[in-house]
This record gives structure tokens, sequence and C-alpha cells, in this order.
């Protein structure tokens, strides 16, 4: 069980009230009750750092971490302590490069330490017993937050203060945990962990590159939106742009030339949709729309969000992939042992 902080990790500054980080994980592991009945924790401080202020060589510093433990025979499975903000983008980044069967799980909780109602312990045995369990085995990388196990590759936060902020908006859950949750329409129950048959296949990178590529730029197509603020972003020499359009694709006729004048200048793009679930379609052939960016070279995401295309892109490009890779992986068309 890998500590990272996170709202689990905090407790209310004396001076602001408001949460900063404070507890690791033996403090954190002395008020949560019952884990022992689950499995044999083997906790490992990594850090107290909110997950907003999270960079990818963190993110690989523990894919590596995780992978290294993960390959000793004595270890079941593992569980990812941290805070929320980012955490639909660290466990798709652990689900693209940690490889093997064993159950990763990523968790926090919403409310801190100091909270009459704190969920962290309810989420940290839903969490263990889901990494514990053989049921979860060859799924890669999951999310558990209230009691849903969520796939990490559609995991998204949809509240920013709820207790159930967490939901796949494309796939659905694949599951619950703990008697007291509520497993979903049209799922029977298995004892206190029940599993669903619904991940599609899973996106895996071949290896855990040096670094990720950057900068990798995500630019959200709005009203109004020309091609300027694309435009500008070529001082920043970006290796690889993301566009967030409306719809099924669909953005402002400049924006969509802004585009190809990144992609003639050999910087790869994708296209992604801004929309919480779906993805981009060349159902719509008019100036800016969805099939004309796609006919310029645009890489089609399937259903990634924006920030999960981003996180394949820069991981994608580290690891050498080349153009038909980098389409393949964002696309979901690839599924490495």
């Amino acid at each position: 069980m890998v500590f990272t902080g996170g709202t689990i990790s905090m407790l209310p500054d004396p001076a602001t009230g408001a949460a900063v980080p404070s507890l690791d994980g033996a403090a954190i592991l002395s008020q949560v009750s019952g884990l022992d009945r689950i499995a044999d924790v083997e906790p490992v401080d990594w850090g107290l750092v909110p997950a907003s202020h999270l960079s990818f060589g963190q993110v690989l510093d523990l894919a590596r971490l995780l992978q290294a433990t993960l390959d000793r025979s004595d270890i079941d499975g593992a569980v990812v302590v941290q805070g929320t903000d980012s955490m639909e983008e660290t466990a798709f980044a652990f689900d693209l490069l940690v490889g093997g069967d064993k159950p990763v799980v990523v968790v926090g909780a919403m409310r801190n330490a100091a909270h009459p109602a704190w969920d962290g312990p309810e989420n940290l045995r839903g969490a263990l017993r889901v990494a514990a369990s053989e049921r979860w085995r060859g799924l890669g990388t999951l999310v558990v937050m209230a009691g849903t196990v969520l796939p990490a590759d559609d995991a998204m936060k949809l509240h920013s203060h709820a207790v159930d902020a967490f939901g796949a908006p494309n796939a659905g859950a694949l599951g619950a945990v703990d008697a007291g949750c509520a497993a979903g329409a049209g799922v029977e129950r298995v004892e206190d962990v029940e599993r669903v048959e619904r991940r599609g296949a899973r996106r895996r990178l071949e290896r855990i590159p040096e670094s990720a590529a950057e900068p990798v730029v995500l630019v959200t197509a709005t009203v109004g939106m020309d091609g300027a603020s694309l435009r500008a972003l070529a001082s920043l020499a970006p290796r690889g742009l993301v566009v967030a359009a409306t719809g099924a694709g669909n953005t402002h006729p400049d924006l969509l030339a802004a585009g190809r004048e990144q992609i003639d200048a050999g910087i790869p793009l994708a296209l992604t949709s801004r929309c919480v679930a779906g993805g981009v379609s060349a159902a719509y052939g008019f100036p800016g729309g969805g099939a004309a960016w796609l006919a310029a070279g645009a890489m089609d995401c399937g259903t990634l969000s924006g920030s999960k295309a981003r996180v394949a892109f820069a991981l994608g490009l580290g690891a050498g992939l080349d153009d038909a890779g980098l389409r393949a992986l964002l696309a979901g068309r690839v599924d490495h042992p």
C-alpha cells in the first residue's frame, strides 16, 4: 500500500482551517480498523504530495515502484493511496505502464481525516479487498471510491466535492465492494466483492519509458474560439497536441486550419471530445467538422477524455511509439501482455 498524500492524509491547518498534508501511512493505517482481516499490508511511504502537484516524472517513479513490487512472488496486489484531483490521470497512467495480471487499485478520500464523516477508512478497506481478491486479476488498474470499482481508462471525477464523485461515463462501473454499497441495476453481489465482466481490451505500453514527452498541450474548444490560441502554442515547441472538440469532434473552421498547420509542421495532433462521454466521428462534414479533422490527419482517441488522451500521448511518445503505434494506443487497439 503506497501512500503518496492527498486529502485522505490531510488535516485542517490551525491558522487557516484549510486542509494540508499531515498524515503518513502509519498514521492513516492506525485509524483504519479491519485491514488485518483482509490481507497482510506492507506500507510504503512515498510522499505527502497533493495530487494536483504530481508530475509525469513522479508518476513514472511510482509506476517503476509498483512494477518492481508486483514482480515479487509474495505480493498479490497493490493499492496506491493518493489525492483525487488527478486520480483519473494517474490511474490511467499506471494502467498503461504496469504489466502483469495482479491488481493495482488507486484510492483516496473526498473528506479530510478530521471530518466527522471521513470516507478514508471505508475506501481503504474496499480498495484492499479488491487488490487482495483473485476475482480482480487481469483487469489492470482500477479506481475504488465510495464502494464502486471503476476501470482506469474510463474513471472520471464528476463532482468537485461529493463523496460519490467518481464514475465511468462510458463503460460504467465494473462492480461494487462492501455490503453497504449498492451494486447497481442488474448486478448480483458475490460475498464482499463482486465483479462484472465488462472491461474491453486494455491499452498497454511494452515498457515504462525513462521520461514522458513534454510538453503535450491540451486545448479545449469553446464557443467563438478560432485558431489563435493553437497558433500561439508554437512558441512552446510542443511534442504533441490534444484538441478536445465540441460534440463529435467539431470546431470553428479556423481552429481546424491552425490544427492543419501544426500537423503539416510535423507535430502529432489527437482529437477527442470535450463531452463527458462518447468520442469523435466523421459524422459532420461542414468546415471544422469531425470528418475534416480526421481527414487532416488528427488521431482518433476513442472514448478517452482529453486529459487521459494527453497522458497516453505523452507516455506513448516517451516510449518511442511511431505514428501508427500512437494511433493504435489512443484508439484502444493495443493490448500487450
